[in-house]
């Protein structure tokens, strides 16, 4: 009789799944992540949107957040104190933070802009022109927490500027730009595929914007990466590697459709221009995202040596200690295999 009636529970059990849910699933525990950007959401984003949108991030069982940022060198502090648990910066300021305190909780697991995007962008009606040299006897722009302005002091030697013929005048990002297009200074610190285009924007002739790339004169260092807090990664290591095949996916997605990808920004940011994202992220692509480097070996890793040669530059511009090395500074153990980092 027992063995009947526990029967009849099983079967009335399994009849009410099927009625009211169907097939019962198992269920899983999501990890959530926030994740803090370098800035706001413009299509060089795109990557980490599409990963979002495409449910790349369920795959890997996570339930991510992305929030902007205020600079490539605040996402540092936010993701060492655990306010985020992962984050979009600078890798070369990161190098800065952990040679003034290696014991903070933070290290990169993924490089995005194998080339930085730091650039010094004129206009050549006011005599900037391609050349490093022709900053000479100008006034430039410069918001303090800015990665490109970071690199001053070693960009000085490695292009043959003498610096005492520059002058620098501290600025707010929000009136970068609109100084330089009405012509209060001659040049300006940024990220070329942000500042080109927000001074087409304003109206600056496209042929009248000069842009110096720091990475083509003299100055070869890693970009922006992804940073991990490492309690957060100790605890997760799994959530790591997935969060990180995840994004390889999403730009690998970017590159393949900027169009796609400009889309997904702007469902995020509706005041954006559609034809400006696109460029913007095509702009990313080539020069820092999908570079040549990035063709032959895949997205996200490093070259030590580069990295080592960057320390090393790093100790004119930020004044290291050094204190710290390429093992204190990126963890390549939650990178995938080379074959999943493969760029179209």
């Amino acid at each position: 009789m027992i063995t009947r009636r526990l029967f009849s529970l099983a079967a009335a059990t399994a009849l009410a799944g099927g009625i009211f849910g169907g097939a019962v699933a198992p269920t899983f525990a999501e990890t959530d992540v926030k994740f803090t950007l370098d800035w706001k959401f413009e299509g060089p984003a795109a990557g980490f949107f599409l990963a979002q949108d495409k449910g790349y991030f369920n795959d890997e069982g996570l339930n991510v957040t992305i929030d902007t940022g205020n600079g490539s060198v605040e996402a540092i502090p936010r993701v060492a104190t655990g306010a985020y648990q992962m984050g979009f910066g600078d890798i070369n300021s990161l190098i800065k933070f952990l040679d003034e305190d290696k014991s903070q909780k933070v290290r990169a697991v993924m490089v995005v802009y194998e080339r930085p995007p730091f650039s010094i962008i004129g206009r050549k009606s006011l005599g900037v022109t391609d050349d490093p040299k022709s900053l000479e006897g100008r006034k430039l722009g410069a918001p303090p927490p800015d990665g490109a302005f970071a690199q001053w002091k070693a960009f000085v030697p490695a292009a043959g500027i003498d610096e005492t013929k520059v002058t620098i005048e501290s600025v707010g990002f929000p009136v970068r730009e609109p100084m330089l297009a009405q012509g209060q200074v001659d040049g300006i610190f940024g990220f070329a595929f942000s500042s080109v285009l927000n001074l087409k924007s304003q109206g600056v002739p496209a042929d009248d914007i000069s842009t110096i790339l720091m990475a083509e004169n003299g100055l070869d260092l890693y970009g922006n990466s992804i940073l991990v807090n490492t309690d957060f990664a100790a605890e997760n290591p799994d959530a790591v590697k997935g969060f990180l095949r995840a994004i390889a996916k999403g730009f690998a997605d970017a590159v393949a459709d900027p169009t796609a990808g400009a889309e997904a920004v702007m469902k995020r940011n509706e005041v954006l221009i559609k034809e400006i994202e696109v460029e913007r992220l095509e702009m990313a692509n080539a020069m820092n995202i999908n570079t040549p480097y990035v063709k032959e070996n895949g997205f996200g890793g490093i070259d030590e040596g580069k990295l080592a040669s960057s320390i090393e530059a790093l100790k004119i511009s930020m004044g290291l200690k050094g204190n710290v090395g390429p093992a204190d500074i990126f963890d390549a153990s939650f990178l995938p295999a080379k074959e999943e980092r493969l760029l179209p």
